[in-house]
């Protein structure tokens, strides 16, 4: 149902992927998709597509703003972020730099819902919050649908393991799917 539900959503979304797309490209240098390996189910790693949000060169910045961190943990999010570029902050908040992950889902890769696909190594989680990695990461979750802008690592991975916790159903789906659609409409939180 996911690679399906993923075809259908590039097919109908494909005139406004191009427009992002062009924007991206037109607006700052590198490339209009964004590749980093992430850790997928059972710990395999993966590239995640996104657009790019932030300056070509974002990358070997990071280290440089790290007191500027806002969330625990080995994630870092910022609210200002100077690396990410003025269309990118549109992106963001809206969740559209994130479409690129229906390819994802196409390839097996990820899931319309399950925890969130996340770049620390598997090294950079403790013991109990590694069970999170039984299930395939989804492009929607449970911690974006009710805590999108909470800075608390720790909460975050206890909202994942509840989610791999709960029997799957179509009426959880459902729900978890409205709520986070809310939530991206509301613009609440995004980073």
């Amino acid at each position: 149902a996911d690679i399906g539900l993923a075809a259908m959503g590039l097919l109908v979304l494909a005139p406004l992927l191009l427009v992002i797309a062009s924007a991206i490209k037109l607006s700052s240098a590198g490339p209009v998709i964004f590749k980093q390996t992430r850790t997928g189910r059972n710990l395999e790693p993966f590239q995640i597509l996104k657009f790019r949000t932030m300056r070509g060169d974002a990358d070997g910045d990071r280290l440089k703003l790290q007191h500027i961190n806002e969330m625990s943990g080995p994630l870092f999010k910022a609210d200002d972020d100077p690396r990410v570029t003025p269309l990118g902050r549109v992106l963001r908040r809206t969740s559209l730099d994130e479409l690129p992950q229906l390819v994802n889902v196409l390839r097996g890769e990820m899931t319309l819902l399950g925890p969130r696909a996340l770049s620390p190594a598997p090294s950079a989680y403790e013991p109990w919050q590694l069970r999170r990695f039984v299930v395939t990461p989804g492009v929607a979750c449970t911690w974006q649908a009710q805590r999108r802008g909470d800075t608390d690592f720790d909460a975050w991975m206890r909202s994942d393991l509840d989610f791999v916790d709960q029997p799957d159903s179509p009426s959880r789906n459902l729900s978890l799917l409205l709520r986070t659609l809310r939530t991206v409409v509301s613009r609440s939180g995004g980073r």
